[in-house]
């Protein structure tokens, strides 16, 4: 699956359209602006039949102008990259970025695709398509643009289960600057299949993802924790620190597995909203589902904590969830 990741890299679940329903949406484009070209063509000969012939030749090349080209350009600038045939078949054009086009955007479109599209009969922009990686035409390169598909089936949406809630602002200090854009998708990758893989090949690719992470942040996985809720918790940062960017300091709240969610997402949300258990036969099962050495808490003093409260409801971290910034993940109570 392709996806988009923005400047800041924040991945996007939008996919580039395959060939086959970008022509059938530039076919049914193509087919309602000739339709309208056509009548409007004949509304201007029978109004205009008594000018001479070089006024109606201005006219003919005045209409085609507007309506074959002036006229998409226009749909695309209004809608925000959405013309009929795209609103039909579930697409839509975008930025590289994934953001919204502008009328810059639209014009080099259709100033381009009435070589590429009209004039060759979409030869041109069918060879363009198959060349391009992610399916693009030549008016999409030079604009900056690419074609995504909007509706997604839901049974094939990926879900990130989010970090044990005891790490949240672990990482808060963290410089994520070095981290590049294909370590991230591989990170948000493994974490939406991670449940589907072996446990001994799951592992092992959890401390590949975690040692590049390592490399490229330049702190070290600390030794109380798996490398999978290791990644979940940087990702997460990541995705905080984005997202308090954008909406301000109230952060976001992390995906909830909902009733009808996948059920290996609705485990390790709820694995995860359990911290480490300090008891038992010495061994228990990390975030992840693998078995690790048990994670003892700090220790407590028995006068520093409320009467009637267990040492062991203490959560594993040395930092008050009021020095914590917002990320959107409360500690257990």
């Amino acid at each position: 699956m392709s996806e988009l990741v923005t400047g800041e890299a924040v991945a996007l679940e939008l996919r580039p359209a395959k060939l086959p329903s970008r022509a059938l949406a530039v076919l049914l484009d193509v087919v309602v602006a000739v339709i309208g070209y056509v009548v409007v063509t004949t509304v201007m000969v029978m109004s205009t039949a008594s000018l001479d012939e070089a006024a109606q030749v201005a006219l003919t090349i005045a209409t085609f102008l507007m309506v074959l080209v002036g006229g998409p350009i226009a749909v695309e600038t209004l809608s925000h990259g959405r013309s009929l045939g795209k609103l039909a078949f579930g697409l839509r054009v975008v930025r590289d970025d994934g953001g919204p086009i502008r009328f810059r955007h639209a014009l080099v479109r259709g100033a381009i695709g009435v070589i590429e599209i009209l004039l060759t009969f979409g030869v041109v922009a069918c060879i363009a398509s198959l060349v391009s990686v992610r399916g693009r035409r030549l008016g999409d390169v030079f604009a900056g643009t690419l074609v995504v598909r909007e509706r997604i089936p839901a049974d094939r949406a990926a879900f990130v289960p989010p970090p044990p809630p005891w790490l949240a602002g672990r990482f808060a200090e963290l410089d994520l600057s070095a981290v590049p854009d294909g370590l991230w998708l591989a990170v948000r990758q493994y974490l939406t299949r991670m449940g589907q893989l072996d446990p001994q090949v799951s592992r092992g690719l959890a401390q590949r993802l975690a040692a590049d992470l390592v490399a490229c942040t330049g702190v070290s996985v600390p030794h109380d924790l798996p490398a999978a809720a290791f990644l979940a918790a940087v990702l997460h940062e990541r995705q905080s620190r984005e997202a308090r960017r954008a909406f301000g300091a109230g952060g976001f709240a992390p995906p909830v597995a909902a009733p009808g969610a996948p059920a290996a997402y609705q485990s390790h949300a709820a694995a995860a909203a359990r911290p480490p258990h300090p008891g038992g036969s010495g061994h228990t099962q990390d975030w992840a589902g693998q078995p690790q050495a048990p994670l003892t808490p700090p220790a407590v003093p028995p006068g520093d904590h409320p009467p009637g409260d267990h040492p062991s409801a203490v959560p594993p971290h040395d930092h008050s969830p009021a020095d914590r910034p917002a990320t959107g993940f409360a500690p257990p109570a």
